[in-house]
């Protein structure tokens, strides 16, 4: 979903697209190669790594409410199992506005509890599939209390200083990538790629291993 785009048919198509396509392989990858200024972009300025010394920084940008990155999660998640052991992958929740924000903090809080792998893939079918409004900070302590999970807790964690640093962390990350829409991937620092300049999610995944390999 690009930053001023919201339509739901091309949501669609690409839903469609990431279900049926097979999850990318490294033998994939290595089939074809792909082109800076087409299939990704050089940054102008490297970003400063997070990953620790020996890994591959890869990151997926993303946002809850996106439909295409629901329609993405299954795909992203059974590469993220599959994928070499060199590769640091990791989720940063975007904000194009402050509306954004409430979803940000709902993904740092479970990640800082330890309840976002039990929770993460709930938080896109609860948006997308049952239809619940999680875009208010009563919304979404609501829906994590039904979940199971101590609510005075998580509103600690919600509202602390941590989250605070890490929302303000993931937008750096957003701007310093240039991400206009989501689902997007930033690669070592240095690439960023999307479905509009790969074609599709699937090839996303293959350009970010080609990516990984570059020096």
């Amino acid at each position: 979903m690009k930053r001023r785009e919201f339509s739901l048919s091309t949501a669609s198509a690409v839903a469609a697209t990431a279900l049926t396509l097979p999850v990318a392989t490294p033998a994939l990858a290595q089939a074809r190669q792909f082109k800076e200024g087409k299939d990704y972009k050089r940054l102008d300025k490297p970003v400063t790594l997070d990953a620790p010394a020996g890994k591959v920084d890869v990151i997926e940008f993303f946002w809850y409410s996106c439909p295409h990155c629901n329609a993405f999660e299954p795909t992203l998640d059974a590469w993220v199992k599959a994928a070499p052991k060199d590769l640091s992958i990791r989720r940063v929740p975007v904000a194009f506005n402050a509306s954004f924000v409430p979803q940000q903090k709902l993904f740092y809080a479970l990640e800082g509890m330890g309840k976002l792998e039990a929770l993460h893939a709930k938080v896109f079918r609860a948006i997308h599939v049952e239809k619940a409004k999680l875009a208010k900070d009563d919304e979404i302590l609501a829906w994590v209390t039904q979940q199971g999970v101590d609510a005075a807790k998580f509103k600690e964690i919600y509202s602390s200083f941590t989250v605070s640093n890490q929302v303000r962390r993931a937008s750096q990350l957003q701007d310093a990538y240039g991400v206009e829409g989501v689902p997007s991937m930033g690669v070592a620092g240095k690439y960023y790629t999307d479905g509009t300049m790969a074609g599709n999610m699937q090839n996303v995944l293959q350009v970010v291993e080609f990516l990984t390999k570059q020096k």
